[in-house]
């Protein structure tokens, strides 16, 4: 996750993370990514049924009941688990999280337990008193996916009216005092509503916006030529920026982030060096201690049947089970010798990643992807779009 109003618009300092020791107990939710003994945000699908069925989704969820899921007792002993082991944050994902029944007591249980709850959503189930039952539960963040303005969104949802649906679940949040945002993954099929997009944004009123790249996983595995070129990578991320930094010179408080591709990382960086070399320096400082790509350290998925994996998106490849054993001694077992791999990755990198000069502020991106595409978890993210001599490989 790459924070483009904290980075690219100098919202943050070295020195907001410093004020707390940048240890993950004391700092605030929105300096956490900096924390040096980071504990992994731990997604969990806690139900894989959705009521939509949408072109990229990673999970193939379709409007069907699954089988095998947690249950309410195992869910609570999975809760009680990630928070004796100091797991900071703690999403309910899917599938579509709201057609769980008991997602609220769940939800109340886990914040009750001291985790911070957020959900992932595609919004179009949130009728006003599902919003006000949100804010009961202790859900602190709401996420809904919206894919582009009108039809668009609704091609990719697979549902006609699902983009007013999704409008409308923001609206009822923002009713209820709950705090929401808006998630999108970039394709071809959408970039052209990135200017929509960013007027929805100060319209509604959505105070964060993550923009997702796509990753080769469930039904997305067939969107691999949807997938935007790396020049139209480049532009949609400058594009991004200009939109965040207009934000922020008019004083309109919103939170821009890019996700899922650490490449972002250092072309702000670069984008810095040559635009605002004073600041080069401390966003240099915050990206290293962001540390790149966390699949496998800081971020982890447990999927509807308890499965442990990397992450959400690597669901094809499993460390163990919450019924077998607890997560915590799951994820610090390095037996696996891909989650000792991933623990410490730099040496087993190859191709481009493995030279770049940049991977302590990536650590190689996504392993999945590299996967998805070569067929080999070490081998270089296709979808890094910066050249080698951008980067600095000789």
């Amino acid at each position: 996750m790459i924070g483009i109003t904290k980075l690219y618009c100098g919202a943050i300092t070295p020195s907001d993370a410093l004020r707390y020791g940048r240890e993950m107990n004391n700092l605030p939710a929105h300096l956490l990514q900096f924390a040096q003994d980071k504990k992994p945000v731990v997604v969990w699908n806690c139900s894989r049924r959705c009521n939509l069925s949408c072109i990229h989704c990673y999970s193939d969820s379709r409007n069907q009941a699954y089988s095998g899921e947690l249950t309410n007792a195992e869910a609570r002993t999975m809760i009680d688990d990630l928070a004796a082991y100091g797991a900071p944050v703690l999403l309910f994902s899917g599938g579509e999280p709201l057609m769980r029944e008991d997602l609220f007591d769940l939800a109340k249980y886990a914040s009750g337990q001291g985790l911070r709850v957020v959900i992932s959503t595609n919004g179009t189930l949130i009728t006003a008193e599902a919003a006000r039952e949100i804010k009961r539960a202790g859900i602190s963040y709401v996420g809904v996916s919206l894919d582009g303005i009108g039809s668009t969104n609704d091609r990719f949802r697979g549902k006609k009216g699902a983009f007013d649906e999704a409008l409308r679940g923001i609206e009822n949040c923002r009713k209820a005092d709950q705090r929401v945002g808006l998630r999108l993954t970039l394709t071809k099929h959408n970039v052209r509503d990135l200017a929509e997009i960013f007027r929805l944004i100060e319209e509604v009123e959505i105070d964060r916006a993550c923009f997702y790249h796509l990753v080769y996983a469930g039904r997305g595995r067939g969107m691999r030529d949807d997938d935007l070129t790396h020049q139209e990578t480049r532009e949609a991320l400058d594009f991004i920026c200009q939109k965040a930094m207009d934000f922020q010179r008019r004083g309109v408080d919103k939170e821009i982030l890019t996700v899922d591709n650490h490449t972002d990382g250092v072309y702000v960086y670069l984008k810095v060096k040559q635009e605002q070399p004073e600041r080069a320096e401390e966003v240099l400082q915050l990206l290293r201690w962001n540390g790149g790509n966390s699949s496998g350290v800081g971020i982890a998925d447990v999927d509807n049947q308890g499965d442990v994996h990397a992450d959400q998106f690597w669901q094809d490849y499993s460390f163990g089970n919450v019924r077998e054993r607890p997560f915590s001694q799951i994820w610090n077992d390095t037996s696996d010798p891909l989650m000792a791999g991933l623990k410490d990755r730099r040496a087993l990198l190859g191709g481009k990643c493995g030279r770049c000069p940049h991977v302590d502020i990536c650590n190689g991106n996504f392993r999945s992807r590299a996967k998805a595409v070569y067929n080999d978890v070490w081998a270089e993210d296709p979808a890094c779009y910066l050249t080698e001599e951008e980067l600095g490989i000789e």
